[in-house]
């Protein structure tokens, strides 16, 4: 598993977002897998999902960063993935919570409802803040026990990517 890159994905309404956080990352010097779309098209967010949910599940990579519109769908099909546990994050708050109770793996964002600097602010509290472990990794064993009696460990893999 690559635990010093964060693969980000997006659709449309995250284009503009991903590019302002994908400047910040280079910034800061952190390894990045971009399997987003490069621009404002209409695409189907469940696609870009698919890649970076399917690589944390798959234990390929740590971490990943999704961004649609309100963040909304990207975490209802990142959720479905095994061992994916995608936070949608509005504040600052919500991102050192998600981090340091339920080790969130992906950062899930809304371009067209968290400004630029607060989106930044989310990342940087969501990257830096550790997991507490203790009374918390009870309940990701709930989890954990959950998934493998519901989730199908053969994962979905789309078909037709143009629609």
């Amino acid at each position: 598993m690559n635990v010093n890159e964060i693969w980000i994905g997006n659709d449309h309404g995250g284009f503009e977002l991903k590019s302002q956080i994908v400047e910040f990352l280079n910034r800061k010097g952190i390894a990045l897998n971009d399997v987003g779309t490069g621009s404002t098209d209409i695409v189907r967010y469940p696609y870009f999902a698919q890649k970076v949910a399917g690589a944390v599940s798959e234990g390929r990579v740590a971490r990943g960063i999704l961004i649609c519109s309100t963040g909304i769908g990207m975490s209802i099909i990142a959720n479905k993935f095994k061992g994916v546990r995608a936070s949608l994050c509005t504040s600052t708050f919500m991102a050192k919570m998600t981090r340091a109770h339920n080790d969130s793996n992906i950062l899930v964002l809304g371009g067209k409802i968290t400004g630029v600097l607060e989106a930044l602010d989310i990342l940087e509290a969501w990257l830096s803040t550790e997991y507490e472990g203790g009374r918390h990794a009870i309940s990701l064993g709930l989890i954990r026990e959950a998934e493998e009696a519901i989730c199908n460990p053969a994962g979905w893999q789309p078909a037709d990517t143009t629609r």
